[in-house]
């Protein structure tokens, strides 16, 4: 293993206080605290607490979660103890998450699911992406004059709301893989639900600071304000609705959220979302389809890096990204040059060019994808970055294609509230799925104990660009494309990392940093997922604040760049596959790594 550097170290070793700083302050995830304070935790769990404390990471023989809350880690595990699979302890750990974190995904939202199936060798994705509602039209997000809207004016309400695939993508999983009793699954859930659970630090600030938006809607108000006041950390919350409507789903599965008395309820509620609402329906419920796609896999340093196709525009930024660094010396150069900072900034920026013009819901538009991440393409685009300085502009570049069309570029608004599950189980299938309800609380909109989604916010407000039709606009039925980018890298054929982070369009540079970090410059994966972040997207840097990566503001401005210093909120989960299984959570939330 690489020597850590100076820097690196200071990474390892932020202290609680700054982990807790860190969050993305452009959306209602910020400035949440990130240490739990559960009561009652069973001794392993709060071990695994100790150990992301101490910067660590949790080692282990035969299976491994990492995920945002240890209540939903602690009942993915005991599926695995009892034999289950990977399959089946996200089913579990997917439930808890929307009790327990109801601000960042659930029933409501959406997933990108990556598995690796050991005894095929396989890799499959399953896309349970939301789809815009058949009456949706290009122009749903523009006012009478044909301007786009305000952004929170979009979200909150009906109209942004759009037809949910997390329940149906929890049946496909343990179809094809699960081998648990599917009602069993959902036994910790509805037990926290109705017996209660201490509401976290994180939860409550959060609600604290959207009070007026979650106020905005009765029954929104009257599950996170009962009495008028907000939730607090360590109040005993319950919420017989989610039991219910677990209980009907563990019977019947899916299909009685997609039909029936559920959806009926869903419905009303978008459609009846006072002041803004929305054109869901029944209809669209009914016809809903997870999908499965190929994997997006691209070449880095012996590895291959796989995830999310298309509507996912993760798996490609990613893979542009560490592709055209692929030649690069970074190991050599360390965490500390600035120069190894400008090469991941600028590859950054060149794949998010590519991103804002190419990608989209390939069900609807042409996408190039294997031109995007063709090594001779990527190699042509690295060059580049054969400079001293930051580039003084970036524009899309001309991948091969299989189709002739001109796209305009996208100016769509994806702001952070997601999640990431990490799994290997003991018979070595691994799972990378990524999940959400889009802005923080979603739509803001509650239903039978469930937040639903904003998630048609993500795609493009504006139709054309220069008289350029844009691929990334509202269409009826299409899957708005996401940044979501739940990964699993490969070498020699099996896999040696399984990670993945919510945190909006920010995302893609959390998790190919989290990947430079464990490949070129040695780190675990704790020490990986708990780096400080520097992010760059469209031209200008983030750095995060109260870390040790301020201290290369400075150079960085010096090579040309606007740099800001401000809180970034990941929420990395990740498992290294070895000789043992090693998992990191990050420090910035409420998560922990478990294994056995």
């Amino acid at each position: 293993m690489l020597r850590l550097t100076t820097f690196a170290v200071a990474m390892s070793l932020a202290t609680a206080a700054q982990a807790q700083q860190a969050a993305d302050t452009v959306a209602p995830e910020a400035a949440a605290p990130a240490t739990p304070a559960f009561a009652d935790l069973p001794p392993r769990v709060q071990a695994a607490l100790d150990a992301k404390a101490q910067g660590t990471p949790v080692e282990a023989q035969d299976w491994m979660i990492a995920a945002a809350n240890p209540l939903a880690v602690e009942a993915g595990a005991r599926v695995l103890e009892a034999g289950g699979t990977a399959a089946d302890a996200m089913v579990a750990v997917q439930t808890v998450l929307g009790l327990v974190e109801p601000q960042s995904s659930g029933l409501g939202g959406g997933a990108f699911l990556v598995w690796y199936d050991a005894a095929t060798g396989a890799l499959t994705t399953l896309d349970a992406r939301e789809t815009a509602p058949l009456a949706a039209r290009p122009t749903l997000f523009q006012d009478e004059n044909g301007e786009p809207l305000k952004f929170f004016d979009a979200v909150v309400g009906g109209r942004s709301v759009g037809t949910p695939g997390t329940p149906r993508l929890l049946e496909e999983a343990h179809r094809r893989w699960g081998r648990a009793n599917w009602p069993s699954l959902f036994a910790d859930a509805i037990a926290l639900a109705e017996d209660g659970f201490s509401v976290s630090p994180r939860l409550a600030a959060l609600v604290d600071e959207d009070a007026d938006r979650l106020q905005r809607f009765p029954d929104t108000a009257a599950y996170f304000f009962p009495d008028g006041t907000a939730i607090a950390a360590g109040d005993t919350l319950t919420n017989p609705a989610y039991a219910d409507t677990l209980r009907l789903i563990a019977a019947r599965g899916a299909g009685a959220f997609y039909t029936g008395p559920i959806a009926e309820d869903i419905v009303d509620r978008v459609r009846g979302a006072e002041g803004n609402p929305g054109v869901l329906s029944t209809l669209d419920l009914a016809l809903y389809q997870v999908k499965e796609r190929p994997a997006v896999c691209a070449d880095y340093r012996a590895h291959e890096v796989c995830g999310m196709g298309p509507p996912s525009s993760g798996a490609l930024t990613v893979g542009q990204i560490l592709g055209m660094l692929d030649n690069t010396d970074l190991a050599t150069m360390g965490t500390e040059d600035p120069q190894s900072w400008r090469l991941i900034g600028d590859a950054s920026r060149l794949a998010f060019a590519d991103r804002g013009r190419y990608m989209a819901d390939s069900d609807f538009v042409p996408v190039p994808t294997g031109g995007l991440v063709d090594p001779a393409y990527l190699a042509d685009r690295a060059r580049l970055l054969d400079t001293d300085t930051a580039l003084p502009e970036v524009a899309p570049g001309t991948p091969e294609w299989d189709h002739a069309m001109l796209w305009g570029d996208d100016m769509a608004i994806e702001l952070p509230s997601t999640s990431h599950i990490s799994i290997v189980d003991a018979d070595g299938n691994a799972l990378s799925m990524t999940t959400t309800i889009e802005n923080g609380f979603g739509s803001r909109l509650f239903v039978r104990g469930f937040l639903l989604n904003n998630e048609l916010t993500d795609f493009s407000f504006a139709t054309h660009e220069d008289g350029r039709p844009i691929a990334n606009r509202v269409e009826p039925g299409k899957r708005p494309r996401s940044s979501m980018a739940p990964t699993i890298v490969m070498k020699d054929g099996a896999p040696v990392l399984v990670i993945g982070s919510p945190g909006g369009s920010r995302i893609i540079g959390y998790v190919a940093q989290a990947i430079v970090n464990h490949i070129d410059w040695g780190m675990d994966v704790q020490q990986a997922v708990s780096a400080p972040h520097l992010v760059n997207r469209f031209g200008s840097y983030d750095i995060e604040a109260g870390t040790g990566a301020e201290a290369l503001a400075g150079p960085l401005s010096e090579l040309g760049y606007e740099t800001n210093v401000i809180e970034l909120n990941s929420g990395l989960h990740a498992i290294a596959i070895g000789d043992t299984l090693q998992g990191g959570a990050d420090p910035r939330r409420e998560g922990i790594a478990l294994g056995q």
